[in-house]
């Protein structure tokens, strides 16, 4: 593991953030520019889908959400996790889950949910079916809450899955950004 990234804001602006081999880091800017747009996060309960680092979550907490949930399989992204967490003071708020992501959302609904934002960020070219399974099974009765915001982070090149997807799901796009090679995609419940 590396050191690359750092909080941007809140209670732990500044603390660096350990980031496994595998992962590509949200970068500090596309953070910065998503949490400008959402505004107040104070008492939200956040997932993080395909976590890394955890830097968006520890984000989000640093910025006063209430908690979160950290879903990643791979072991160095949960080793990364459980070291920023408390590194940066917000691991009593959150809680790593070991385990694939569709996994973790076609179990039980976890006792954290509703959650009002979700950060979906995969590994580009991850299968579109894949990411249709994810916001199919997180439109499900529980996981979101009124008006819930799920952000999906992907490569420029890969469309969100079209009518088998997202349309069918009753998530509906409220603003897209791209930055660079990377396209960031705000859905909101409706």
């Amino acid at each position: 593991m590396r050191t690359r990234l750092h909080v941007i804001a809140g209670d732990a602006r500044g603390r660096n953030l350990e980031v496994p081999a595998h992962a590509r880091p949200t970068a500090g800017r596309v953070r910065e520019a998503l949490f400008a747009s959402l505004g107040d996060i104070s008492g939200m309960q956040v997932l993080d889908l395909y976590a890394g680092s955890g830097a968006v979550a520890i984000e989000a907490l640093s910025r006063g959400a209430a908690g979160a949930v950290l879903v990643d399989r791979h072991r160095d992204a949960i080793e990364a996790c459980r070291a920023n967490l408390e590194t940066t003071g917000t691991g009593s708020r959150a809680r790593v889950a070991s385990t694939a992501v569709v996994a973790f959302l076609t179990g039980r609904i976890a006792p954290e949910a509703p959650f009002d934002l979700v950060w979906c960020d995969p590994p580009y070219g991850m299968d579109q079916d894949e990411i249709g399974a994810v916001c199919a099974a997180l439109a499900l009765p529980g996981w979101l809450a009124p008006d819930a915001r799920v952000v999906v982070e992907r490569a420029a090149r890969d469309p969100l899955p079209g009518d088998a997807g997202i349309a069918s799901v009753e998530l509906e796009v409220t603003w897209e950004r791209k930055y660079g090679d990377t396209l960031v995609t705000v859905l909101r419940s409706r």
